[in-house]
């Protein structure tokens, strides 16, 4: 009587859940109590259990439920016959849909931006105290014209201040510190460009990403409202594949945002060092004339 009541209470279950029709359970098991004994109505309710594939034990329920196949068309179809699509990232690729496309074009992006940035971030590095210590020397030996050309030698962002100051020096100090003023300026959204390219790619893939999941969602259950039998695996394929993009866009965010805060932190260091350059020239530059 246990296993009646437990089977009866699974059924009941189901059938709230709407996953077994009422009317077809119904005419199985409407008798009131007293019209049947436990015995009748246990195999009542097999037997309409059996017609709707639950708890059969015939040979009908040992049937394997058949594969989904994945069929592709138009540029994922043609992409799978590449042979980049028969590589483990081309499947996911073309798994992804097109919103995968989306994120290639803000990778590829970021990317070059990414380049670009550390190429000219490298370029502007220099040994500071080196160069201080060769423009007051020359300065000191030689006079401010003589300084000026030993920064012109130098690229980078700190002997363009430098160079800047010393244009001035014939004006006095207040002229000095505002050429420094107005060119550190220069300089910093000079070392800044193309950042605002690299914090949009943080920000943007992994919403392109959530994007491509929300719509491979809303396929994935339209393919199940849509199937007549439907099993663990279309579910389960439908919801992975619908992941892949999320998967991917915070892939593209993570190194975009270290190599944000990578050049945000160069470009600290710079600014610090445009600062103590430029007050030791200023004060060079007072001393000189006093």
């Amino acid at each position: 009587m246990a296993r009646h009541g437990t089977f009866r209470s699974v059924l009941f279950a189901l059938i709230c859940l709407g996953l077994v029709p009422t009317g077809l359970v119904a005419p199985a098991i409407g008798q009131e109590e007293g019209e049947t004994t436990g015995g009748a109505r246990f195999e009542a309710i097999m037997a309409a259990t059996d017609s709707l594939g639950f708890g059969s034990t015939s040979a009908d329920s040992s049937r394997e439920i058949p594969a989904v196949v994945e069929t592709y068309t138009g540029w994922q179809g043609w992409l799978a016959n590449t042979a980049i699509g028969k590589t483990g990232a081309g499947e996911l690729f073309i798994k992804g849909g097109n919103f995968m496309w989306w994120l290639l074009t803000v990778a590829l992006v970021g990317l070059i931006f990414l380049i670009e940035r550390l190429w000219t971030l490298n370029r502007a590095r220099v040994n500071t105290r080196k160069l201080i210590g060769t423009v007051i020397t020359t300065l000191r030996s030689d006079g401010v014209q003589a300084a000026a050309e030993e920064c012109q030698k130098v690229r980078g962002p700190i002997a363009a201040i430098l160079y800047a100051g010393l244009q001035k020096s014939d004006r006095g100090p207040a002229a000095v510190e505002k050429a420094i003023s107005t060119a550190g300026t220069i300089e910093m959204a000079f070392l800044e460009r193309g950042l605002i390219w690299i914090a949009s790619v943080t920000t943007i893939a992994p919403l392109i990403g959530f994007l491509g999941t929300v719509s491979g969602m809303i396929n994935a259950f339209e393919a199940i409202a849509a199937s007549e039998q439907v099993n663990a695996k279309l579910v389960a394929s439908g919801i992975s594949e619908a992941l892949i993009t999320t998967a991917t866009g915070l892939m593209v965010a993570i190194p975009a945002s270290i190599g944000y805060n990578y050049f945000v932190s160069a470009i600290d260091r710079f600014v610090i060092e445009m600062e103590e350059t430029s007050a030791e020239l200023v004060e060079e530059l007072t001393k000189m004339e006093s």
